[in-house]
């Protein structure tokens, strides 16, 4: 089968296309899943452009849906011909989190998703939403499954408060979805205005231009009054934006450090407003078959700018190195 393995010295240039063994028949509590999906994650990149150690010949990405083939013994909860998506983080199935480890993720200690088939316990997928194709569930395991913890299951998030979301990347555009659906304000901002018209049209409430308002989080807290939720994608160089924005007690969900590992935090700032700054990566398994519940009850679907064929899996990451996607770009396998 067809599968891309990263070379090290990582980098998307040694991404490597190869022919490899189909991984045969599942053992016992293991499925076998042909795989129709992917899609592309900050995290993936990390990992194939070397930010991220992993080791020669690994097979990336952590995001996968398809169709259940075989199951080995004792399997119950699946059956060949159903649809299934992967799980990020597969050991952490309910209950609080694990320390933060990406030793058992696809992707990154493991082999993810990027080749045609798999044999992985059982438990490492659940059910795709009955209302959604094999892509747009491919886009769910990190970012969709990131955006609805934040909001509902930390955030527990309620009609007419207000969130402002960091940027129009997957994790971003898939909050807007979940906002609005639970009768939320929403502000969004970018440094491209086409991207605010499109965050828009999908809903949004106030758009901000970073670029051309340095104090986006004044804006946001001048027009909302304070706002409740912040998703924050940035890290330390827009946390002390999200701290301006928020409202006394207002709840700062940092998902992200695309602004870089370190950096100074208003500590001051964020105690006088009494802010709830939490760290959180992905979740449960649990919360997943939750976010999936939501997602056929409300009918919202992510959004995909982008879609690539897996043998273009290096061309599709320099896209969403260059920030041209809006939402999620899709691997078709």
């Amino acid at each position: 089968m067809k599968a891309v393995k990263v070379r090290n010295p990582a980098s998307l240039d040694s991404l490597e296309v190869v022919d490899i063994d189909a991984p045969g028949e599942p053992g016992p509590g293991e499925v076998r899943v042909k795989l129709h999906a992917s899609s592309l994650n900050f995290h993936d990149y990390a990992v194939v452009a070397g930010m991220i150690p992993t080791d020669d010949g690994r097979i990336p990405l952590s995001d996968g849906a398809g169709e259940v083939e075989a199951v080995g013994e004792g399997v119950e909860e699946f059956a060949v011909g159903d649809r299934v998506m992967s799980v990020f983080f597969p050991e952490w199935q309910d209950g609080r989190p694990p320390m933060g480890s990406f030793e058992t993720t696809p992707g990154d200690g493991i082999d993810g998703f990027a080749c045609e088939s798999v044999v992985k316990p059982a438990r490492a997928f659940t059910r795709m939403p009955d209302n959604l194709d094999f892509a747009q569930a491919a886009c769910l395991p990190c970012a969709g499954l990131t955006a609805w913890r934040a909001l509902m299951e930390d955030g527990n998030l309620q009609a007419g408060q207000t969130v402002l979301l960091e940027g129009t990347g997957g994790v971003s555009i898939f909050a807007l979805r979940i906002a609005k659906a639970a009768g939320a304000r929403v502000i969004i901002t970018s440094s491209s205005d086409e991207k605010l018209a499109r965050a828009r049209e999908l809903g949004a409430d106030h758009t901000i231009n970073y670029k051309s308002n340095d104090d986006w989080g004044d804006e946001a807290f001048d027009w909302s009054g304070g706002v409740d939720h912040v998703v924050e994608v940035g890290g330390p160089g827009t946390v002390n934006q999200a701290i301006k924005a928020i409202r006394p007690g207002g709840h700062i969900h940092l998902i992200g450090v695309l602004t870089g590992q370190k950096g100074e935090v208003e500590t001051a700032a964020l105690m006088r407003k009494m802010g709830r700054l939490q760290g959180l990566t992905v979740g449960s398994r649990a919360m997943q078959l939750r976010m999936i519940a939501a997602i056929e009850a409300t009918g919202i679907e992510p959004v995909i700018s982008d879609r690539f064929a897996l043998a273009d899996l290096a061309d599709a990451f320099r896209h969403e190195q260059d920030q041209k996607h809006f939402g999620k770009i899709a691997i078709d396998i």
